[in-house]
């Protein structure tokens, strides 16, 4: 018979572990064998996260690196549509209008935990099926693993809130005007010069591309994850090496889309050239000079976006290339509080998301309007309200 402080201490630990849980929560946390699994648990949103999301999973993360019988970490999104489709973008929108913290206190804390998985101590194993874009991106790509399927979709488009067409909801929970979340770190380390591609058009990369472009370490066929996800947790003691070699094995049998080639393999060249540009003006006088389909289809997505961003995201993506990742995501938090001082993130969300007219009015509206003084403005430390990592 339980004693009654035990009694008392059982039925607390039942309340704590029910609360991570519930299946109503928005973010799930349990513990199986050796393995922490985190499940983001808001499928009607796309699994888009927020404040309270991210104060539940960077404790967690926290308290399983020093639990000696906890040796990996999975993260998944429940719903089967997204793995997370970005930050709470109306909630951000909201507050930087009334001049709230939450401006400041999401970025700072979003960031805090992207640079605790780029840092965790255990082995941290993303499964990314489904829409996977903005803070998404951040929540898996700086992890040992990470697992595409096909109905993965990768994206960073947050310079285009406001470009009509990527479908709503594509758009509906972008995290800022710049590719944020360390997009500034793992962009500029892509093959060629994919990252500030991907950063300045928006372009989505699906499927088995995603591992292609080097931004998932493995493709495996979306109705194998539950059985890879089961072996994972059978591992006893398990090491990068034994991880790696259960990921392999799944990898290999798979054979969707084994035999396409990489979808941007056609245009690397075009690519390599023209994005090696110094400036965003040189980037569209090139493609302007190329004159093909494939150039003339990235004017048109360019034209549509925000010229401040796109100078603040080829700035970014410059720096970032020689920096560690807690510099980059320092930067970015400087940039993220400048885009919260400015125009455009409040009028691209009102095209997209209020208005839904599909025609923001960017300020200034031209490329040769954004001054390199503004640029380097929104790059400045913030002395005490730096980003502290």
């Amino acid at each position: 018979r339980l004693q009654p402080l035990s009694r008392l201490q059982v039925i607390l630990q039942h309340l704590k572990m029910s609360k991570h849980t519930d299946s109503t929560a928005e973010v799930l946390l349990e513990k199986r064998g050796g393995a922490g699994i985190i499940t983001l648990n808001r499928p009607k949103a796309l699994n888009a996260l927020n404040l309270s999301m991210i104060r539940q999973i960077y404790p967690q993360i926290k308290t399983w690196e020093q639990d000696p019988e906890t040796f990996l970490i999975i993260i998944k999104g429940n719903g089967g549509k997204a793995f997370c489709a970005g930050g709470d973008i109306r909630a951000i929108t909201d507050a930087g209008k009334l001049g709230n913290s939450l401006t400041q206190d999401f970025f700072r804390e979003e960031y805090t935990l992207n640079y605790a998985i780029g840092t965790c101590k255990k082995l941290y194993v993303a499964l990314i099926d489904g829409i996977t874009m903005g803070g998404g991106v951040g929540l898996s790509v700086h992890g040992h693993f990470r697992v595409a399927t096909e109905k993965t979709v990768f994206a960073m488009p947050e310079t285009a809130i406001g470009k009509f067409s990527l479908l709503l909801f594509f758009v509906l929970f972008v995290t800022g005007l710049f590719p944020d979340v360390g997009g500034g770190f793992f962009l500029p380390r892509l093959a060629g010069k994919i990252g500030c591609y991907l950063a300045l058009t928006g372009f989505r990369l699906k499927g088995r591309d995603v591992q292609k472009a080097g931004i998932a370490t493995h493709f495996v066929e979306s109705a194998k994850l539950p059985a890879l996800e089961e072996d994972l947790i059978a591992l006893k003691s398990p090491s990068k090496e034994s991880i790696a070699e259960l990921l392999n094995s799944y990898h290999v049998k798979n054979k969707i889309d084994q035999e396409k080639e990489f979808v941007l393999d056609e245009h690397m060249e075009k690519i390599n050239s023209i994005f090696s540009a110094g400036t965003m003006e040189e980037i569209v006088q090139k493609l302007k000079q190329d004159g093909s389909a494939f150039a003339i289809k990235q004017l048109e997505s360019i034209k549509k976006m925000s010229p401040t961003s796109l100078k603040l995201a080829l700035r970014q993506l410059r720096e970032g290339a020689s920096m560690s990742l807690r510099d980059v995501l320092a930067m970015e938090y400087r940039l993220s509080q400048a885009c919260m001082r400015g125009h455009d993130f409040y009028e691209g969300v009102r095209a997209v998301l209020i208005d839904k007219d599909q025609s923001p009015r960017w300020k200034p509206a031209a490329l040769e309007e954004v001054s390199d003084e503004f640029v380097d403005d929104c790059f400045k430390p913030l002395g005490s309200n730096d980003l502290k990592l």
